[in-house]
């Protein structure tokens, strides 16, 4: 048997043992969205009434009955499919905790223990920014968007045709999960830059230098992931420009935390041996 053979027998077992354990943990991820999933298909109407509140503060905003507010489906099975989309996108919020864990769990056996307590704050501030961005939707600009919609109706009026808004449940549904996902993917602004600052990868120099790229990519972004109104893509470039400010002072608080170290470090290595 040659050198070659023996080194890929000897690195056959680990590999496969890294297999194993990947597979045991998308089997609890699997199964913890699989019983997320059932649960919100369960309640899926309520969630959906839910999320239908914002569009009855806009229907308040523009002075009519919130009471009376409609929407349609125009297919047999267009609301069941809109259920099932509901409650697919409850039960990854509701897995999320079991899939991050499962994620660092497989993960974490590879790093150091400082690496380890490192990445473990940004595994839980993830989650939590994810949130403030679908709150900032929910309770800001999911009204917003559909007032402005709602002020484009026509009342029927001398020499106009009476034009109104009945929104369909799955494109209502796919709008306020847009702007949902949008936002807080946006919100992950900070984590992501603090990570690659923390891996050396970017500066807080680097990230000043290019303030002016990052602000019109910010409303590119905007204008490709949100609806093509004016009220939804400002309201998504604005917070992201911020996010973008906050991710040079993290970055930057970074860099001092590792210099003061190394400073530390050379301090020590430095001191007379008694």
């Amino acid at each position: 048997m040659s050198i070659e053979d023996e080194k890929i027998e000897q690195t056959a077992a680990p590999l496969i043992e890294h297999l194993i354990e990947l597979r045991r943990r998308l089997i609890w991820a699997i199964l913890a969205f699989f019983l997320a999933f059932i649960l919100c298909f369960a309640f899926a109407k309520h969630l959906f009434n839910f999320l239908v509140v914002p569009y009855q503060w806009a229907i308040a905003w523009a002075g009519m009955d919130a009471s009376k507010a409609e929407l349609i489906y125009t297919a047999p099975q267009e609301f069941f499919f809109t259920q099932v989309k509901v409650a697919m996108f409850g039960g990854v919020v509701l897995a999320f905790p079991v899939i991050a864990s499962q994620i660092y769990k497989f993960v974490a056996p590879g790093l150091y223990r400082h690496e380890r307590m490192a990445f473990l704050p940004f595994l839980i501030a993830s989650p939590v920014l994810f949130l403030m961005g679908g709150a900032l939707v929910y309770f800001f600009f999911t009204p917003m968007v559909m007032w402005f919609f709602l002020a484009m109706q026509q009342t029927g009026g001398a020499g106009e045709v009476q034009i109104s808004l009945l929104p369909k449940v799955s494109e209502y549904l796919s709008l306020i999960m847009t702007l949902i996902f949008a936002f807080g993917l946006v919100f992950q602004l900070p984590v992501v830059t603090s990570l690659l600052a923390r891996a050396g990868l970017v500066s807080s120099q680097a990230l000043k230098e290019k303030r002016k790229y990052a602000i019109v990519l910010a409303f590119v972004v905007a204008a490709v992931l949100t609806p093509p109104d004016p009220t939804s893509q400002i309201g998504l470039a604005l917070p992201t420009i911020l996010l973008y400010e906050i991710s040079i002072w993290l970055a930057r608080l970074i860099e001092r935390k590792r210099e003061q170290a190394e400073a530390e470090k050379s301090e020590s290595d430095n001191l007379p041996v008694s």
